[in-house]
């Protein structure tokens, strides 16, 4: 890039003027502002046209300098700082280390030896005024060699910004002597204790920012794999091995031509992503939200190919790169943090305990002395995950190297070697460390050479706000969901799910089926079915027995299934449960199906598992296990069922309310009504719905299940048409979320709606207050004094403040006339926003639709609503321009703000 000069942008007036700073002060006000302008256009064009971020960011580095040291210069000259003693201006932190993005932040140090600090400070306020009087982030601080000393060994910041400090202009001997202190009074105190506090700052940066490289929205700065990482690998490298530059690391024999290049080569890849960032905000950036990824994807030249997005290409790269960074910082964290010296290596000779293979244990370690076994049996590549495994150890830093060196060795004669399929089986089947010991070899890129069809999803990446973490990132995840499972973590909120994990037979096929359960998502579409083709030939290479590796593809092949009828299927449809029991065949295969859904689920992300789906799952489990421990794939007689339930009912309510009332009302219900519940809970229905007489109109009964997450709302009043859209806007109106409801509308003209209801965070509503305006609102809505629609827009007013932009897919709308005997079934796909389920359930209204059953999905931001309807004569819709009405409609309602 062609170096640019501020003194080329000065008036030739001022050059060698007999004039003070201060009547120079706004022509070289302009002309720095010219400067700045002309050069950031230049560097913006360069990048544009494909500069490297190492090359922006040293040309910023050095226009930087140059500003700072002319103006500086020109202060010197006028305020006559030899008068003041040494006074040496230095550059620190980011901009010591030459790392300079578009916009980033300068910090500044101005180092002195003299006594008259006013006058330092003086000259301080002058250049700072001026630099942000260029708008220019400017940091800085006055100090003399004591004052640096003292604050290093007392605040790390600082001895960190300290460890970058770059002589800009001034005097030489002050900055040579700053060095020689910082070496001798610093760095020779407490230096493991730097490193500590180091390591322990980057685990809370990682809380903080987020514990995987693979977060939805990384930052550039912060974030694991990014530039924070490099730095801080480098910091604890400086300190421990007393050095100022990187390059030094090679003489010292720390790190190799090629890693170091490895760590330029990183840097230069985030810079070019971060000016590009900064320069399309035209301000500091280091946020790579959805927006951003998309723009930067298009930037750096991705473009959609077959099913895979542009943006989705972009982040798996940058996965990937982020997924190297870290490597690399860990390993040489590792060097940094390890304690060597003659005498240990001596006495860890003789402490290093054989544990097989060629394999020792020294120091919590595995150790391989004889690096050539692995050549001479790369199976042993295997086996150094389950020995490390077996003794609850670490792998040592040179056994890391080895794995990573010897990847290539691992071909299909290791993957069909009936030792290396024994020793991956073991690592699975053991009872600890099965988690982390998958989550290492998949960091040391063993796994994806053990089974390449995992290949198909490293870092593979979906594009929304539901999956957090990269496709083979969930996948461990969700191992490790199981595992704790196995360890009891979960015993008291999910007793159910813990008993069944420790009764499964076979934990390795379990684990498999987790791991291989999105292995079709490298592949676009129908990834379910793909990965069970897939999963068969895994088995067959690991040497699975045949009903072992049926089991494992009907795993794969099905495990979307039970997530999909829990939360989107009538549970209450005896014919629907009897179908899926009978797909499942045997009550083994209901387990593993139940405990991979739950894994699948929780692993997606923060709060993805809820209450709500807990109680869906649970319910659906156990009403199937209960048809295939019967053995009976019929439904039972529905006559002679009514009549028991109709009794039972009775006796319930014999004592408080006259007979023939109860009859009466009994007659009233549905027979679905009366087969979906159990006597006692019926019976609480009927006291709602016989207190409803007379001139009443309306009856609400609030039962908040506080550990459940969720509120029960049953709504008794009289049938009006679009009685339940009305209630959807009533709630929405007053901020409340649906989460399912189960209408019944009687013989009699009663109607009894029971929903589940909590706030649209996820908490229980239990203000009185809250409940009593939805009451008294959808009282004035059925009296007429009220338009649902006028309370649901008053709710919704539109707001100068838009929300940050995330992917969103587009509307679905489909029909099933199959898995319903009584119902058309609506699924509805589409993005959440205030209103919605009013706007679809009063288009479904005007339509002429009698809702049945609702099932309310949301996931994050993306609903997936289903309705079971009637027409109005009670009938499935089964006309095709029937059909294609309601899905052109919907769709309409769907888009309508």
């Amino acid at each position: 890039m062609r170096r640019l000069n501020i003194k080329g942008y000065l008036p030739q007036s001022l050059m060698g003027a007999s004039h003070t700073f201060e009547d120079k002060r706004g022509s070289y006000l302009a002309a720095a502002r010219e400067f700045l302008e002309h050069f950031r256009e230049e560097s913006k064009r360069e990048h544009r046209e494909g500069e490297s971020g190492k090359d922006v960011v040293e040309s910023i580095t050095a226009m930087t300098d140059d500003l700072v040291t002319t103006l500086f210069t020109a202060l010197s000259d006028d305020l006559h700082i030899g008068k003041v003693g040494e006074l040496a201006l230095v550059a620190v932190g980011g901009y010591g280390r030459r790392e300079l993005n578009p916009y980033s932040d300068l910090d500044l140090m101005f180092l002195y030896s003299g006594k008259d600090v006013k006058r330092v400070e003086e000259i301080a306020n002058r250049l700072l005024y001026f630099l942000w009087d260029l708008r220019l982030d400017v940091g800085y601080s006055v100090r003399n060699l004591t004052d640096c000393v003292e604050m290093a060994n007392n605040d790390t910041t600082v001895k960190t910004a300290l460890l970058d400090a770059r002589l800009l202009t001034g005097s030489q001997p002050l900055f040579a002597e700053l060095k020689k202190v910082m070496v001798s009074q610093v760095l020779a105190k407490r230096s493991d204790a730097f490193i500590t506090e180091k390591v322990e700052e980057l685990k809370k940066r990682r809380e903080k920012y987020g514990s995987s490289v693979y977060i939805l929205e990384p930052n550039l700065k912060e974030g694991e794999g990014c530039l924070r990482d490099l730095h801080s690998a480098m910091w604890i490298a400086k300190i421990k091995y007393k050095v100022d530059e990187p390059r030094e690391l090679i003489t010292k024999g720390v790190l190799s031509e090629e890693e170091l290049k490895v760590y330029y080569d990183s840097l230069s890849y985030i810079w070019r992503i971060r000016n590009e960032l900064h320069y399309a905000a035209g301000r500091k950036n280091d946020q790579l939200t959805f927006d951003n990824q998309i723009s930067v994807a298009r930037f750096f030249g991705y473009h959609d190919k077959d099913k895979t997005l542009a943006v989705e290409q972009f982040m798996q790269d940058f996965y990937l790169h982020a997924n190297h960074v870290e490597h690399f910082c860990s390993l040489l964290i590792t060097k940094c943090s390890r304690r060597e010296d003659s005498k240990s290596k001596i006495l860890g000779y003789f402490t290093r305990r054989p544990v097989g293979d060629g394999f020792y244990v020294m120091r919590g370690e595995l150790v391989v002395p004889d690096e050539s076994v692995i050549e001479k049996d790369p199976v042993r590549l295997v086996k150094i995950f389950e020995y490390a495994q077996k003794h609850g150890v670490n792998l040592n830093i040179n056994t890391k190297r080895l794995i990573r060196e010897n990847l290539d060795l691992v071909n299909d004669k290791v993957r069909r070697s009936k030792e290396a399929n024994a020793s991956f089986v073991n690592i699975l089947q053991s009872e600890k460390l099965v988690a982390e010991t998958l989550q290492q070899m998949h960091h040391l890129g063993f796994l994806n050479r053990f089974i390449p069809e995992f290949e198909r999803i490293y870092c593979k990446v979906q594009h929304d706000v539901y999956h957090i973490y990269t496709v083979d990132t969930h996948t461990l995840f969700a191992v490790e969901e199981i595992t704790k499972l196995w360890r009891g973590d979960h015993r008291d909120d999910l007793p159910l799910l813990t008993q069944l994990s420790l009764e499964i037979d076979k934990r390795y096929l379990l684990l498999l089926a987790v791991m291989l359960h999105d292995i079709g998502k490298g592949s676009g579409g129908g990834h379910a079915e793909i990965g069970a083709e897939l999963s068969k030939t895994i088995a067959r290479r690991l040497g699975l027995i045949k009903e072992d590796s049926e089991r494992l593809q009907f795993l794969v092949r099905h495990h979307l299934l039970m997530a999909h009828i829990a939360q989107r299927r009538d549970l209450h449809d005896e014919r629907m449960i009897i179908q899926f029991a009978r797909q499942m065949e045997k009550s083994e295969n209901l387990k593993m199906l139940y405990l991979l859904t739950y894994a699948d689920i929780k692993a997606v992300g923060p709060d993805v598992w809820t209450e709500w789906k807990a109680l869906l799952l649970q319910e659906l489990y156990e009403k199937a296990f209960a048809v295939l421990e019967r053995g009976d794939f019929k439904l039972e007689a529905s006559g002679d069922r009514v009549k028991r339930v109709k009794r039972a009912v009775f006796d319930l309510l014999a004592d408080d309310f006259p007979h023939q009332l109860i009859k009466d009302e009994l007659q009233s219900l549905s027979t679905r009504h009366l087969l979906s519940y159990k006597p006692d809970i019926i019976a609480g229905h009927l006291r709602i719905l016989l207190t409803l007489r007379g001139e009443q109109l309306l009856q609400v009964k609030i039962a908040h299940e506080v550990s459940s997450g969720y509120t029960t709302c049953t709504v008794c009043t009289y049938d009006v048409p679009g009685l339940f859209s009305m209630i959807t806007g009533v709630m929405a109106a007053n901020g409340m979320n649906i989460l399912g409801a189960q209408i019944h509308t009687n013989t009699n003209e009663k109607v009894l709606d029971i929903l589940q209801v909590n706030s649209p965070q996820g908490f229980v509503i239990t203000e009185e207050s809250r409940w009593a305006r939805f009451e008294s609102d959808l009282t004035q809505v059925l009296q007429g004094n009220v338009r649902v629609g006028a309370l649901v827009a008053k709710r919704h007013r539109p707001s100068i403040l838009t929300g940050k932009a995330k992917p969103t897919q587009p509307a679905r709308v489909e029909i099933d006339n199959e898995v319903s005997t009584d119902y058309s079934v609506i699924d509805i796909y589409a993005h959440d926003k205030v209103g919605l389920l009013y706007n679809i359930t009063s288009t479904l209204t005007r339509l002429g639709l009698y809702i049945g059953v609702s099932k309310i999905s949301t996931k994050v931001d993306q609903v997936a609503d289903t309705f079971y309807v009637k027409d109005i004569f009670g009938q499935k819709i089964t006309d095709p321009g029937k059909l294609e009405e309601i899905r052109r409609e919907l769709l309409a309602a769907i888009d309508k703000d």
